[in-house]
């Protein structure tokens, strides 16, 4: 925002003809040093502004949000962040609906669903994810704080198959030439 703030005063004030229109005139250095004032306002106020929504904060507003909770959305990025946060601060007292966990679950900070089981429990899933998660260990805390202490919760991660494998026509000759580990191959299919 390069000297908005001046360029306004001059022309707001122009018709009174008690400033001159050139930087170097009468209240030229005034306007000047007036207008950066209002520029570095300017600034601060769309920083604050940016950083007061969860939908479009960056950095402090996502971190002074996060200190609300008992732990740290494990979110690698900012949009997964913010859909962390947000799924977070749906939480109330009427959350105990799978509909209303399944918009609250992604508060652990990667997409993941409940599923109800036939033994009074629930699944956990994560929807394309194979195998465990980055930060799996603290996923799994988040979760197990988000969902009610007195259902039965497992968690379901999903491997790949070897009729997916012969699907693709994977071969161990590709598998081997492409140097995968085990978890590389697992996400690679």
């Amino acid at each position: 925002m390069a000297a908005q703030y001046e360029g306004f005063l001059r022309e707001m004030l122009s018709p009174l003809g008690v400033y001159s229109l050139s930087e170097t005139g009468a209240g030229g250095g005034e306007l000047h040093a007036l207008g950066a004032g209002l520029d570095g306002v300017g600034e601060r106020l769309e920083y604050i502004e940016r950083e007061a929504l969860t939908a479009t904060a960056e950095s402090e507003g996502l971190s002074r949000r996060e200190s609300l909770f008992a732990r740290r959305p494990a979110a690698p990025t900012t949009e997964l962040r913010r859909a962390a946060i947000a799924a977070l601060l749906q939480i109330d007292g009427d959350s105990l609906t799978l509909d209303a966990i399944n918009r609250t679950i992604s508060g652990c900070g990667i997409p993941a669903r409940v599923q109800e089981t036939n033994t009074a429990g629930l699944r956990v899933i994560f929807p394309d994810t194979a195998g465990e998660p980055d930060q799996y260990d603290r996923i799994r805390k988040i979760i197990l704080d988000l969902l009610p202490c007195h259902l039965e919760t497992e968690f379901y991660l999903r491997y790949m198959l070897w009729a997916e494998c012969e699907e693709q026509h994977q071969t161990w000759a590709a598998v081997e030439a492409a140097e995968h580990t085990w978890q590389s191959f697992q996400l690679a299919i």
